[in-house]
């Protein structure tokens, strides 16, 4: 009933920002032609932000099951866990990867986190053929946890409808409102979890279930990752 719920939010959120993106677009009032002027190219310039303890990069696209896109190219995306999924997972001993050549779907299974004897999926945020696994991550599961968005990331996926698929997913206001309504539940559910968010300027803990039976542990990140 939860993820139902969720998702059905996720889908109005989706509805109402691409009204007001229509909305805004209608009422631009009309410019005169101005004489041809020589583009200055400006390099991309990330703003990082903070939201409720969590990294959340404005360059990257998020599926509500805590799972970032970026585009490499027209139709090669680069994907990894979000930090928010990341600190939730914890001390992962291994991450089971598909195979390269292998179809997946958008909001389907991409990749299986394993800690102590259990085993939890996450969901892709892309639909397309795996081109390339993270082979430092396969060896080294702490790396997805600690740099989640730079040496972290797990897969790239050729995506032939890559466009179609980025409308599926949150950015700007819509990731950052996300995150925090992610952080706001979790506090809920478990209360002294997010305790420790003061430290380092506002930053959550690195594992905020360390200490959380595994059954517990299955129940919160299936829910949260929508598995």
């Amino acid at each position: 009933m939860t993820v139902l719920l969720v998702i059905l939010t996720f889908a109005a959120l989706l509805l109402v920002d691409h009204f007001y993106s229509r909305k805004r677009v209608l009422v631009m009032p009309s410019l005169e032609v101005a004489p041809p002027q020589r583009e200055v190219l400006m390099p991309a310039r990330l703003q990082p932000s903070l939201v409720g303890g969590f990294q959340v990069p404005e360059n990257l696209r998020y599926h509500p099951g805590h799972t970032w896109a970026l585009n490499e190219s027209p139709n090669l995306v680069r994907v990894g866990l979000d930090d928010f999924a990341a600190k939730l997972a914890g001390k992962v001993e291994r991450i089971a990867l598909p195979q390269r050549g292998q179809w997946i779907r958008q909001g389907q299974k991409i990749w299986t986190l394993h800690r102590n004897g259990s085993a939890v999926d996450m969901v892709s945020p892309i639909e397309g053929s795996v081109a390339q696994i993270n082979e430092a991550v396969l060896q080294n599961p702490e790396l997805a946890i600690r740099d989640p968005y730079g040496e972290g990331w797990v897969v790239t996926v050729q995506s032939p409808d890559a466009k179609t698929n980025f409308r599926n997913l949150l950015g700007g206001a819509l990731a950052r409102w996300w995150t925090e309504e992610s952080g706001s539940r979790l506090q809920r559910l478990m209360p002294s979890a997010l305790g420790a968010l003061a430290q380092d300027g506002g930053v959550a803990m690195t594992d905020l279930t360390s200490h959380m039976p595994e059954q517990e542990w299955l129940k919160v990140t299936r829910e949260f990752f929508l598995t």
